[in-house]
């Protein structure tokens, strides 16, 4: 098994680049670091840092094994301030959000769990959805939230759980939309629009329903993140496209005007979690939120 007291030294003197540095740290003397650095390498018959100069750099291995120390020394963190924090205080709530997802759903599917009796602390990253997997996976995230399932191709053990789905609405800012002289969809044609970028699932269902409608938008814009694009709708840059369960506040938080709707497109949203964490108060307060007052399941 691992020493994990060697392995706390090693991740000290590589974070804090020498033994002398580490060992004011630990408040160890330098031959005490060495030596168990040492003891770690030939049980591992390993070699983790070489002398450049004067200076210790880290190998290859030592790079390797320096990304696990981190993940499981924030880890093991984060466990001491659950438990010096005592069982009435902060349940912690790691949720990772797909940058695709609009912040304003975001923020409507988090609401519920504010309200519970359990007082959670919600620590929300925004990122890739790939790499938020790859966090769920060793637990250093509780939930992510994403515009799909779980893709089949990774091999992570989750569970998604469907959280709901919507049409799509179409918006632009007054002076645009007094510009389209069509009805929609029509008015589309020729257009500048803003659409979702690759990343998103919503991309491909909205170009292969322009092409059913036999309109031709001028696409002067793709947008992995909605936030963006949004922004870029307010200045009037383009049409642009959103959820139509937060389409009355997109045009009140971006002072645009709604010009269509379908419901041809839908956009869904995933609750994706590893499956002993199902129970988590702050997940299930979230599912059942969801599908009462957002989606109306």
């Amino acid at each position: 098994m691992l020493n994990y007291r060697q392995l706390h030294y090693f991740w000290a003197v590589a974070r804090t680049g020498s033994i002398a540095r580490a060992s004011e740290q630990l408040n160890l003397t330098p031959q005490t670091i060495s030596g168990q650095i040492s003891l770690f390498e030939q049980t591992w018959n390993i070699e983790l840092f070489q002398r450049v100069g004067r200076q210790l750099e880290l190998t290859e291995t030592g790079r390797q094994a320096l990304g696990y120390a981190e993940q499981m020394f924030q880890l093991g963190g984060e466990l001491e301030a659950m438990l010096r924090a005592g069982p009435q205080e902060q349940i912690l709530f790691r949720v990772g959000v797909a940058d695709v997802v609009p912040k304003s759903i975001v923020y409507r599917l988090l609401a519920p769990t504010m309200e519970l009796d359990e007082v959670l602390r919600i620590n929300c990253r925004e990122d890739k959805l790939e790499r938020l997997l790859a966090d769920l996976a060793i637990q250093r995230l509780d939930l992510v939230i994403s515009d799909s399932p779980m893709p089949s191709h990774l091999d992570i053990k989750g569970y998604s759980q469907k959280l709901g789905e919507c049409g799509l609405s179409f918006f632009a800012t007054q002076a645009l939309a007094e510009r389209l002289g069509a009805p929609f969809p029509a008015c589309l044609d020729d257009a500048p629009l803003l659409i979702p970028g690759q990343e998103t699932v919503l991309r491909s269902r909205l170009l292969r329903w322009l092409a059913e409608q036999q309109v031709q938008p001028r696409i002067v814009g793709e947008f992995d993140d909605s936030a963006l694009m949004q922004a870029f709708g307010q200045s009037g840059s383009g049409i642009f496209v959103a959820p139509s369960v937060i389409a009355e506040e997109v045009c009140r938080q971006y002072g645009v005007r709604l010009i269509g709707q379908t419901e041809a497109v839908t956009e869904s949203f995933y609750a994706i979690s590893v499956e002993r964490k199902v129970k988590h108060p702050g997940i299930v307060a979230i599912t059942e939120g969801a599908r009462r007052e957002l989606f109306h399941w």
